[in-house]
């Protein structure tokens, strides 16, 4: 009920089992109505909204004028009976539409000026440009909506802790200053006073701290932890963000997957919605093969299909030089799209000239002949070969995978909308595995972590290929729904020279150096670890999923904007150059 010495209810949470119920209520004026002799007042809080009604067979007339007077938006203490309304006076689009408070007595607390976006708002009403909603977020925040995400959000990280602290998890804090350390993206970089020159970084995961606990033989580990990366922003990505961060000692890949698909399962239940008990599996290799991606939409097929044998030989020049050039002809057949239009297609080859490809080859098969700008090419051997049915066509890239993959996922994701082949109700649960150790440099040929340099290769392909790490896969795990990744994982290194061995492949051979970056992870491994791994979820994706919004600025309070300013407090801001001479930094150098 939470009841205070000022109020002894929340408007929202009145029903008709109050009726005869006297009752102080709090709250803000969410609309006003005069309908000439009773005035309504929809009065909201944190619970939701109840109708008031200030009529004169209850309330005096100066309290009906004071509330015909109250400007939306205005704090006001109210003293009412709670009455349930006549049958064809309920509002079924209220939680509270078989009640309303006949209101008594009316204070204003604090009256509102006339507020700079609306709250309230009716149906169909568009909302204000976000960048204005974001500007005048303490208005925006009292929206239903986005109370209700951030209500949703507080009870997913209750299930969270308790979910862990019932499997033995403790949940122990890392550092916010810290040391900086490659991890995949930029550190944002804090200045030190007291220490000229030097500089500490803000975490961009608690990684290396949370391996330390192993080490420490805290044995499990949990944390509800802040992170940051200064990176270019998405309509899903924040300079800061909220991650839940779990790692235990002494398991396998296993272990940690059953967990995440129990962790998982209790969150979405929280949310009202379903999840598998157990999701399906499925490696790096086949994701890219058939998808073009390592976080695969599993809610429609088009898979990717390789005809790069159909075109070899050809007299065809662009499939000649890619495969030449030890690159493949690769596409998705489309059902029923033969009839698109020349404009249809080319905006999907525009998208797979935005995500790097030179183009899409196009062919479609109408009564049994094939047709298209590559369709003269064909003998009548790679007609026979193609998978085309009538009616349908087909999009290819020719190209090194590197090219290809991303702009057909592009694609496929395209053509799968037009299509009208993903139904938002569905959820397909999957964890991909086996990812590649490194990855090349398409440039300069140098190795690179696909996850960072703490994951463990695995020991098989280390043994079988000692010298060719461009071959080893990391024993690394990531969780997807629809094509987003909710998270991932791996299992660490924890023998101290298999650890400097990956530092050396990736460029960071001088012990020297090592040590300067990495000496504390290096000295609390040498000190005796235990095998150890873990998993990271996206917490603000989570909870968007969940909570059906569309933006992770819709479940973050106050969000930055996709160029990482936050608009209503002003940040960042110049910092007067006094300021920036204690921490030892020159005002005049940009």
């Amino acid at each position: 009920m939470l009841s205070t010495s000022i109020r002894s209810h929340l408007a929202g949470a009145l029903r008709t089992g109050d009726a005869g119920t006297r009752v102080t209520l709090g709250g803000w004026v969410h609309r006003s109505r005069n309908l000439g002799g009773i005035v309504f007042l929809d009065l909201r809080d944190r619970g939701g909204l109840v109708q008031l009604s200030f009529g004169p067979a209850w309330a005096a007339p100066e309290v009906i004028a004071a509330a015909a007077a109250v400007g939306v938006e205005s704090v006001v203490l109210i003293e009412g009976t709670v009455v349930a309304r006549s049958a064809e006076t309920r509002n079924a689009d209220m939680d509270t539409g078989e009640i309303e408070v006949h209101a008594v007595s009316l204070r204003v607390l604090s009256p509102a000026v006339t507020p700079a976006i609306p709250v309230a708002r009716g149906k169909g009403e568009k909302l204000p440009a976000e960048e204005l909603r974001l500007r005048h977020r303490y208005l925006d925040l009292r929206r239903p909506e986005l109370q209700a995400a951030l209500v949703l959000r507080h009870r997913l990280l209750q299930v969270t802790r308790r979910f862990l602290s019932d499997r033995g998890y403790l949940e122990l804090e890392t550092p916010i200053l810290t040391k900086p350390t490659p991890e995949g993206a930029r550190d944002y970089l804090v200045p030190s006073r007291v220490h000229p020159g030097e500089f500490y970084a803000l975490p961009q995961s608690p990684q290396i701290y949370k391996q330390l606990f192993m080490v420490c033989g805290f044995d499990r580990y949990f944390q509800i932890a802040r992170c940051f990366r200064d990176e270019d922003l998405r309509a899903d990505r924040q300079p800061e963000f909220t991650q839940i961060d779990i790692e235990a000692s002494f398991v396998g890949q296993e272990d940690i997957l059953a967990l995440a698909e129990s962790l998982i399962g209790s969150l979405w239940r929280e949310g009202g919605a379903d999840a598998p008990e157990h999701f399906e599996r499925m490696t790096y290799a086949d994701a890219m093969e058939q998808y073009g991606s390592d976080r695969p939409d599993l809610r429609y097929g088009l898979e990717i299909r390789d005809c790069s044998d159909v075109f070899r030989g050809l007299d065809f020049g662009i499939t000649t030089s890619a495969l030449a050039a030890g690159g493949r002809v690769r596409g998705i057949v489309l059902p029923g799209a033969g009839a698109w239009s020349r404009k249809q297609v080319d905006e999907l080859e525009a998208l797979a000239k935005g995500a790097g490809a030179g183009g899409l080859l196009r062919l479609k098969k109408t009564e049994g002949k094939f047709d298209g700008p590559t369709a003269k090419f064909l003998t009548p051997e790679a007609e026979a070969a193609l998978p085309l049915e009538d009616g349908a066509l087909m999009l290819l890239v020719a190209a090194p995978d590197h090219v290809s993959n991303p702009a057909l996922d592009r694609v496929r994701q395209e053509c799968a909308q037009r299509l009208g082949l993903v139904h938002e109700g569905d959820r397909r649960f999957l964890i991909v595995t086996d990812f590649p150790m490194f990855e090349r440099d398409p440039v300069t040929g140098t190795l690179g972590a696909v996850h960072h340099p703490f994951t463990a290769p695995k020991a098989e392909d280390m043994a079988a290929w000692p010298d060719e790490p461009h071959r080893w896969r990391a024993t690394a795990y990531d969780v997807v729904l629809n094509g987003l990744e909710l998270g991932g994982g791996s299992i660490r290194t924890h023998d101290a020279a298999v650890q400097s061995r990956m530092f050396e492949l990736l460029g960071i051979g001088d012990v020297e150096e090592q040590e300067r970056r990495f000496g504390f992870l290096l000295e609390g491994l040498r000190a005796g670890a235990p095998p150890h791994g873990g998993i990271a979820f996206g917490f603000d994706r989570i909870t968007m999923l969940l909570s059906g919004a569309t933006s992770l600025r819709d479940v973050i309070a106050f969000p930055k904007t996709t160029a990482a300013r936050a608009l209503f407090e002003g940040a960042p801001t110049v910092v007067p150059a006094e300021d920036l001479r204690q921490l030892h930094i020159r005002p005049d150098v940009k």
